[in-house]
């Protein structure tokens, strides 16, 4: 990327400050209830039972693939990413295959949950870094 061309992001990658799979699950809602574990993308994300279905309609508004993802469930890639800004995370998926970190946890925790402020935030982030969203066929995030 160079300073005159903005980045184009084909995805998203959120890593969730959990394990996946039953026992990780919960391990979590353990933790949440006992009030010695805490992520503020699973609180954006999911209610109490279920995954928000005002989180579904923003993903389908960015108009590129959102992976969620749970620490026992990352790439080597994205392991590496959340070893340097840790978890939870939100990273953009550059169309040259890069990850840049998007959203770290103080930003997702400031939101208390709320699927309308985390919309907002990454537009604003998207905006004031100058990328842009573009859908790419076949492009992995």
């Amino acid at each position: 990327m160079t300073s005159g061309n903005p980045m184009v992001v084909t995805g998203f990658v959120g890593v969730y400050h959990a394990d996946g799979g039953a026992v990780g699950e919960a391990r979590y809602v353990i933790g949440k209830l006992l009030g010695t574990t805490h992520c503020g993308l699973c609180d954006v994300t999911h209610g109490p039972v279920r995954r928000k279905q005002a989180w579904d309609e923003v993903v389908r508004r960015l108009g590129v693939p959102f992976e969620l993802l749970h620490l026992n469930e990352m790439s080597a890639q994205v392991s590496d990413a959340v070893a340097e800004h840790g978890a939870p995370l939100v990273l953009a998926g550059a169309l040259d295959g890069s990850l840049h970190p998007v959203m770290t946890r103080a930003a997702l925790d400031d939101m208390g949950g709320s699927v309308p402020a985390f919309d907002q935030a990454i537009r604003a982030a998207l905006a004031g870094r100058g990328w842009r969203l573009v859908a790419a066929a076949n492009t992995p995030i």
